[in-house]
């Protein structure tokens, strides 16, 4: 996968194919900065709104369109993010930011794309990872965008001052704290192929309604959270320990003897799908921490589970 533009490029010539290539890369940015695939969708087109209000002439003395078009997408999500904060304070039950399935399927609606791209990783860990994402949620709407900026899609402090309204060097001390976050959060490296052994392991345990193997596969420490937004049946409040959170599992089990669980790739990392009658009703994203499970996220709430329903 490739970009259109990067910061610092030439001229482009604004028009309507140019300037559309570009719709990828800002879903990219604004999901990665507000955790909801919907909410970036609406910060892009009304980036592209403001685009068109202008002039061609106005358009045409803009030097980098793709990089205009990034810096107004970023300032929508910056005052997103601080609404966000009061938004959620009246969400029923725990938030978790919206699963989405394999990035080049949810991107480009379809799988199979081997090229990175600095929008597709980061230097410390996968950038839309449900663990990448619960951490960024931790942070302050400036340390967010100056660390997805920097960090992850690679702009000048001198260009996410502009944006965030602070100086370069302010900027470099908010990423700069955005990356303490994230190291702090850092868990030991499991490959991808261990990781979906482990999620195998837990799907047939769980199916099979087996709490010493499920306990087996959970840490000691393991956090279950689920998101039903006030529209389904879900957890109010997290549960903690393995022997719960196994316990737990089993009860869901025998409530819900015709659930389907399947193996897909959730936020770039193995994950279970729940469907019931052939309609997806929950998607389970993981946190490994060496050869145990550390956090587990079920999302339920039909909002953040569009991209799912042709799954």
């Amino acid at each position: 996968m490739s970009t259109q533009s990067e910061p610092g490029d030439g001229p482009l010539d604004p028009s309507l194919s140019v300037i559309m290539s570009e719709r990828r890369r800002l879903i990219n940015l604004a999901y990665r900065l507000l955790g909801s695939l919907a909410d970036a969708e609406d910060v892009v087109q009304e980036t592209y709104v403001r685009w068109y209000a202008m002039s061609r002439q106005q358009q045409e003395a803009i030097e980098s369109p793709g990089g205009w078009l990034t810096k107004v997408a970023s300032r929508i999500c910056l005052d997103l993010l601080g609404s966000a904060r009061v938004r959620r304070e009246s969400y029923v039950g725990e938030w978790i930011p919206e699963p989405v399935p394999d990035g080049t399927e949810w991107i480009n609606g379809q799988s199979g794309g081997t090229t990175v791209d600095p929008a597709d990783r980061v230097t410390l860990d996968e950038s839309i990872s449900m663990a990448f994402l619960v951490v960024l949620e931790s942070m302050t709407p400036a340390e967010r965008v100056a660390f997805i900026l920097h960090d992850v899609f690679r702009y000048p402090f001198a260009e996410v001052a502009e944006i965030v309204g602070r100086t370069p060097a302010a900027c470099r001390q908010l990423a700069s704290s955005a990356r303490r976050r994230i190291d702090a959060s850092q868990t030991p490296v499991t490959s991808t192929a261990q990781r979906a052994d482990l999620i195998r392991n837990f799907k047939r345990a769980w199916e099979a309604k087996d709490i010493d193997a499920l306990v087996s596969l959970l840490d000691p420490d393991v956090t279950l959270i689920s998101d039903g937004g006030g529209l389904v049946r879900a957890l109010l409040r997290p549960i903690e320990g393995r022997e719960q959170v196994a316990r737990h599992a089993v009860d869901l089990a025998g409530r819900a003897p015709d659930l389907t669980l399947l193996e897909r790739t959730v936020n770039g990392q193995p994950g279970l799908v729940a469907q019931k009658d052939g309609v997806t009703v929950g998607v389970l994203a993981f946190e490994i921490a060496g050869d145990r499970i550390k956090h587990i996220w079920g999302v339920r709430n039909p909002e953040k589970l569009r991209p799912w329903m042709t799954d």
